[in-house]
């Protein structure tokens, strides 16, 4: 079958997707996108989480042919808008993640930059007080890091969400 959707901005088709594959394939093997990391296969680990429609998913969980017509926005598609060298820049997050040093194998990384990407957007972003490190714990339940413990994770989410509100209070 062929399934036709927009990813971080863009319009692509996939073909030849059989009825079983799992978003979470055709957006690493048909379309080249290997920031969602395939660990679990069944939407316990949180490393594949991509915004769908708006709302964060795991897209192991997800049937390709259930894209169709949507948006998805992947952890690729976090990355600021190319500036003057063409280059994307680092979104806030992920330069928070990188700063406080919450990124060590990588694997749950992409995931936790989604869902941390939507707290903030949920929180700061909509003009409410950065989360607390209960409101961060809750959010993240659902992504398991197996390398940092969580504190620098819980650190990275402070700083990107200072970051954003001192970002807001200029514009």
């Amino acid at each position: 079958m062929r399934v036709s959707f927009n990813v971080n901005g863009e319009d692509v088709t996939a073909d030849n997707v059989w009825p079983g594959e799992s978003l979470l394939y055709v957006l690493r093997e048909r379309l080249g996108l290997p920031g969602s990391k395939n660990a679990c296969e069944q939407g316990e680990c949180g490393s594949c989480t991509v915004y769908f429609d708006g709302v964060t998913a795991c897209s192991c969980m997800i049937a390709a042919g259930q894209a169709e017509g949507r948006e998805v926005r992947t952890v690729e598609g976090l990355a600021e808008e190319p500036g003057k060298g063409g280059d994307r820049t680092l979104s806030t997050v992920q330069e928070a993640f990188v700063e406080a040093g919450a990124v060590q194998c990588g694997f749950c990384t992409p995931g936790l930059l989604v869902q941390t990407d939507d707290l903030i957007e949920r929180t700061v972003g909509a003009g409410r007080a950065a989360p607390d490190d209960s409101e961060i714990r809750e959010a993240l339940a659902g992504n398991l890091c197996r390398c940092t413990g969580y504190e620098k994770i819980i650190d990275a989410v402070h700083l990107a969400a200072e970051r954003r509100a001192a970002a807001g209070s200029t514009s």
